[in-house]
């Protein structure tokens, strides 16, 4: 495997689609003034999915990096450098169905994590959500930790819908 950075002239606004299954979620639940976490599985597993761009309008100055085998393409990371306030936001990490478990995933965000430490980014953020329990557990893995929640980030439902956006760290 070969991680090389994408060329945004070819790879700018190219849609892909978000693929994953869950087993559960974490409830976000809220007692006064405090709030907790607390895992709970959906009974069924199900496949949820989200359309996406790479190297989207929004990013400042974005750094994509793919995985190759030959000419083959495993997966990609984005990110770029939060000026205002030293950050260093991952906003797109996606490993192709068929390529995931192969180290894909861990590859890719050791190369990204390098470029964010290289910017001078005092910590690396993302975001997922509470339904995506593998890849809370990767980010995890990686040494991410939860470090806030926006419970209406998505739509006016999304505590109903269990799909609560959470923001992970790791300091640099």
């Amino acid at each position: 495997m070969q991680i090389v950075q994408l060329d945004e002239k070819i790879y700018k606004n190219q849609p892909f689609t978000v693929k994953y299954r869950t087993k559960g979620y974490y409830d976000i639940r809220r007692s006064g003034t405090t709030f907790s976490l607390e895992y709970v599985p959906f009974g069924e597993e199900k496949e949820l999915s989200f359309d996406d761009k790479l190297l989207s309008d929004w990013l400042d100055h974005p750094i994509a990096l793919g995985a190759f085998e030959g000419e083959a393409m495993l997966g990609f990371v984005e990110g770029f450098h939060e000026k205002w306030n030293n950050r260093f936001r991952i906003s797109n990490i996606h490993i192709l169905e068929g390529n995931r478990g192969r180290g894909t995933g861990s590859a890719l965000m050791q190369a990204i994590l390098a470029a964010a430490r290289e910017s001078g980014a005092r910590m690396a953020v993302l975001e997922t959500q509470t339904c995506n329990e593998r890849a809370i557990a990767f980010y995890r893995k990686m040494g991410f930790e939860i470090i806030g929640f926006d419970l209406y980030a998505y739509t006016n439902q999304d505590p109903e819908r269990h799909e609560v956006r959470l923001e992970m760290g790791l300091k640099l």
